[in-house]
């Protein structure tokens, strides 16, 4: 081989366009062999009458159209389903908004211990989820619950008596509830990725503007409400629009934590998608009820993302 040769093919691998869809190769491949393929095959499922037992589509007459939809939509679980997953995620995400912003603001500032502050802060994310879930489960229960011993032993459950022990809360066995201790641990869980993504975003606020600010005389709420809150935005909506995907699609929590009861009041889409197309055999119903909202959160990714991009040209 000659020297040219060799100086040419360096030459080749130094150029941005040889390069850029080289690095990207690996990641495309990833998103189409483990997110593209499967969605695709959900999307065949949906419009077809596959089963457990005959998953094969075989030819034009296993497809039905929208019967699937339409068969889904006129399910009451599935109705609920679909109620409980947009109030759990709505409520859960202004509390880990709001939740979010004063721990990113406490973080951000120096004190003693402020690395394992950090750490205790991230463990929820670090926790593989149906551990953490499992933890909550046991810490729910509702003969060994430690959070009813606690409120036991301080009075506001009463004591053992005579005639019996004193009663429990039930957390997962109430309607009320288990919905509030689902919503609790949706916010445990994605409140860390909230919490780093905007104090990533505080750090990056220039110092030259806290400056500016602190000689102006400008307070703590005066700077909250007209440089931080504004600066942070746009890292807000993509904090948000992260933690909103993933509450839409959890399907751990609701069945790890409750199996959807007590009588279907904690159900949500993903786990009524795999009760029944997983347990219950109907593959075609269950990828419907998987693909019921992605219209929703594209359309949802996509305000956000415009919402993020216009703050980020007005606070440039």
């Amino acid at each position: 081989m000659s020297a040219t040769t060799t100086r040419d093919e360096r030459y080749l691998m130094d150029r941005d366009r040889v390069l850029g869809p080289l690095f990207l190769l690996p990641a495309v491949v990833y998103i189409l062999a483990l997110v593209g393929l499967p969605l695709v095959l959900a999307v065949l499922y949906a419009f077809s009458d596959v089963t457990v037992a005959d998953p094969r589509i075989s030819g034009r007459d296993d497809f039905v159209g929208f019967d699937n939809f339409r068969a889904i939509w006129s399910d009451n679980v599935f109705r609920k389903a679909l109620r409980n997953t947009v109030v759990f995620t709505l409520i859960s995400q202004v509390i880990v908004l709001l939740l979010a912003n004063i721990l990113a603001m406490v973080l951000s500032a120096d004190f003693h211990g402020k690395r394992l502050v950090r750490f205790l802060v991230l463990l929820p994310w670090t926790t593989p989820v149906a551990l953490g879930v499992l933890g909550w489960f046991w810490m729910l229960d509702s003969v060994y619950s430690p959070i009813d011993w606690m409120m036991r032993e301080v009075g506001l459950l009463g004591p053992d008596t005579p005639f019996g022990p004193a009663r429990n809360m039930y957390w997962l066995g109430t309607t009320h509830l288990a919905q509030g201790a689902v919503i609790l641990v949706h916010v445990w869980r994605t409140l860390p990725l909230a919490t780093v993504i905007l104090l990533a975003g505080l750090t990056a606020i220039p110092q030259d503007i806290r400056d500016a600010a602190d000689i102006d005389g400008a307070g703590f709420w005066r700077q909250l409400f007209y440089i931080r809150l504004p600066l942070l935005l746009p890292i807000m909506a993509v904090a948000l629009l992260f933690a909103i995907i993933f509450a839409f699609t959890d399907l751990t929590i609701a069945l790890v934590l409750t199996r959807g009861g007590p009588v279907n009041d904690t159900q949500v889409l993903a786990s009524w998608a795999y009760f029944k197309g997983i347990q219950g055999g109907n593959l075609a119903q269950g990828a419907a009820i998987a693909l019921f909202l992605l219209p929703v959160l594209v359309a949802i990714a996509i305000a956000m993302l415009r919402l993020a991009r216009r703050a980020g040209e007005e606070t440039a």
